[in-house]
């Protein structure tokens, strides 16, 4: 069955390791029949959730205007988010942040999510997976709370430099994850 796939692009590096890496992501559920939307936040404005429990009041998701308006009716079609994100500080950038921090409004307003499913492609400069676990846990923690199926999490350390993620087998473990989508 062919699900609609949103893949939030946190990196402010266009074409760097995070967006290849949603790019194969892509394309291996492209090939497994899926639809796939992919949303730079980077290039987004954004504002952060001021827990102002307006939600939903004023005609959109949140009721301070930005450039979330765009992305809350992709999020309301799909079946599957993934985080694709560079690991800033043991967590995610600022880029991606304010969009998760939104995802609120939905619960607020009530207003479930057909999201089942969500995926998570984070790379980073640190050699060591372990400086990767802050991310996860938040990631498993958002999925546990709104009751997401964690359908895979890609973890590729030791990317420093634009094309770094070339050097690895990253790119072929993003497209299988995306191939792997039931």
């Amino acid at each position: 069955m062919s699900k609609n796939i949103l893949v939030l692009s946190g990196s402010p590096r266009k074409g760097g390791n995070t967006d290849k890496l949603a790019d194969a992501f892509t394309a291996g559920a492209e090939r497994a029949g899926h639809s796939v939307v992919k949303f730079r936040t980077a290039d987004k404005n954004i504002k952060g959730c001021i827990d102002c429990k307006t939600c939903f009041s004023k005609g959109t998701a949140c009721s301070v205007p930005d450039d979330f308006a765009e992305l809350a009716p992709l999020l309301e079609q799909a079946d599957v988010l993934v985080l694709a994100t560079p690991l800033y500080w043991y967590s995610f950038p600022a880029q991606l942040k304010p969009a998760i921090d939104k995802l609120y409004s939905f619960f607020v307003g009530k207003r479930p999510l057909k999201i089942k499913e969500c995926v998570l492609l984070v790379s980073g400069g640190d050699k060591e997976e372990r400086k990767f676990e802050g991310i996860v846990k938040s990631y498993q923690l958002i999925a546990e709370f709104l009751g997401w199926q964690d359908s895979g999490t890609l973890i590729v350390p030791g990317l420093h430099d634009k094309d770094d993620v070339l050097k690895t087998d990253g790119l072929s473990r993003a497209e299988a994850l995306g191939r792997g989508i039931a």
